[in-house]
């Protein structure tokens, strides 16, 4: 028992990561119903930017992430236009193209990343990493490594950030409205077409920071894309899909149950732990954890 506190604060750290990873993905799918399989390759290409920019200029990994993201938000602006013609033209089941659309562009970003920078791992270094506070009295301890919780910090930073814009900006409340009904939001003045870009063009940003983030507390290859892909579905299904509010819960619960199983049971049960907690909420609640999903 003495290890749970550390095993919990282990896990809520963990958890800000998978919150970064997962709400860009809640809201592009929640405005544009789109299920977006190279988000882990955003976060992998984001990962790489940050090292070599690391290695030329540097700077910090946590200074770098302004830049990163709007080196992102420019190419996602640019390429939702193209997804956004290939699904306007599928009047059966645009859902479904979507995924296949972007499953395509998930192989084509991982088999360049691969010809590009190979199958070795890399690791950002942070002055933050190697630094921790250890908090102890008798029997009781805890370790907060710095790098991890300013992971966390960033995290909170992106939520509150994303809640300001959609309540409070009017961009925000044409997104809202776009999302409840696209028909609607155009007759009121709503256009459709820059907002979509400018969503896509924010959940790919977040998406690159994420992977700078990643890249700095832990490590990136080029093929790792896929596992945050998984991680990212697994959230935005178990808070509901297109569910925003939902999305830091269902990830930091996610990283406790990470957590707990490496440290009590084993790392490779993980997996299966979230497979079955994610189908027995599913069964309870079809629609998420919250019932508000899509």
């Amino acid at each position: 028992m003495q290890l749970l506190p550390q095993v919990i604060l282990d896990g809520i750290l963990i958890g800000g990561v998978y919150i970064t990873i997962a709400i860009g993905f809640s809201l592009v799918f929640g405005v544009m119903h789109i299920i977006d399989f190279a988000v882990g390759e955003w976060i992998m290409l984001g990962a790489f930017m940050g090292y070599y920019l690391n290695r030329w200029i540097g700077l910090d990994p946590f200074l770098l992430l302004p830049f990163v993201f709007f080196v992102f938000f420019a190419i996602g602006y640019g390429l939702q236009p193209v997804i956004g013609r290939v699904l306007s033209g599928q009047r059966g089941n645009p859902l479904l193209m979507g995924l296949v659309f972007t499953f395509g562009i998930m192989l084509m970003i991982r088999g360049l990343g691969l010809t590009i920078f190979g199958f070795y791992s890399r690791s950002i270094p942070s002055a933050l990493a190697s630094s921790s506070w250890l908090y102890e009295k008798g029997d009781f301890f805890l370790t907060v490594p710095f790098v991890r919780l300013a992971g966390l910090l960033f995290a909170a930073a992106i939520t509150l950030t994303l809640s300001f814009m959609l309540k409070k900006t009017d961009f925000g409340t044409g997104v809202r409205a776009l999302a409840q009904h696209p028909e609607s939001a155009g007759l009121m003045g709503v256009n459709s077409r820059k907002t979509n870009c400018a969503i896509y063009g924010i959940y790919v940003g977040i998406s690159a920071m994420t992977g700078v983030l990643i890249a700095t507390i832990f490590s990136m290859t080029p093929m790792e894309g896929g596992r945050y892909t998984v991680l990212a579905f697994f959230i935005v299904v178990l808070a509901g899909m297109g569910y925003l509010p939902g999305v830091p819960w269902a990830a930091l619960l996610l990283g406790l149950i990470q957590s707990i199983f490496i440290v009590y049971l084993s790392a490779s049960y993980t997996l299966l732990a979230v497979f079955v907690f994610l189908y027995i909420i599913l069964l309870i609640s079809p629609k998420g954890l919250f019932g508000k999903g899509w």
